[in-house]
């Protein structure tokens, strides 16, 4: 009869641990950021990690390799209208978004294979445009992943770094 109390409540304590880690926020919460310049709808998904405490540029995120701009699966960065995006054209379509970034620039990513899971299958072949942007030191550093389509321009930010370019 003791054997059988001491494991109902080792299952009891189990099934509570498992609900209260199902209730959990994810780790890196999908978010979208939506916005209009020059008439075009733009849609960018991702999943937004935090900083936690770690080193983020050149660590957690290499420098010149690869980044998938968010977690988990590939951003996505979608368009109904085309754009120039620092002077280059993208034509109307929706992209996986991809940085390289280094100390001194980064190069943004629209590759044509939207649906991807993180850059494992990235392939450079897809590349629709690529464009070269300086990071610049944020005002304030942000914890979690952003992205903020303005009127004139997009800017990721995260951790102490701001990502912007040009859209038109």
């Amino acid at each position: 009869m003791k054997i059988l109390k001491i494991s109902l409540l080792v299952l009891f304590s189990f099934f509570a641990i498992s609900f209260v880690n199902a209730q959990e926020k994810p780790k890196s919460p999908p978010e979208k950021a939506t916005g209009t310049i020059n008439g075009a709808t733009i849609q960018i998904n991702y999943c937004s990690p935090s900083v936690k405490g770690r080193k983020i540029w050149g660590e957690l995120v290499p420098f010149d390799k690869v980044w998938r701009a968010g977690a988990n699966e590939a951003t996505t960065f979608e368009t109904d209208k085309d754009l120039t995006i620092e002077g280059s054209k993208l034509p109307a379509g929706k992209y996986s978004f991809f940085v390289i970034p280094n100390e001194k620039q980064c190069i943004l990513v629209f590759n044509k294979e939207a649906k991807q899971w993180g850059a494992y299958k990235y392939n450079e072949k897809e590349d629709q445009l690529r464009v070269t942007v300086k990071p610049k030191v944020a005002k304030t550093s942000a914890e979690q992943l952003v992205y903020v389509i303005n009127a004139k321009d997009v800017v990721l930010s995260w951790d102490n770094w701001d990502i912007g370019f040009k859209v038109k």
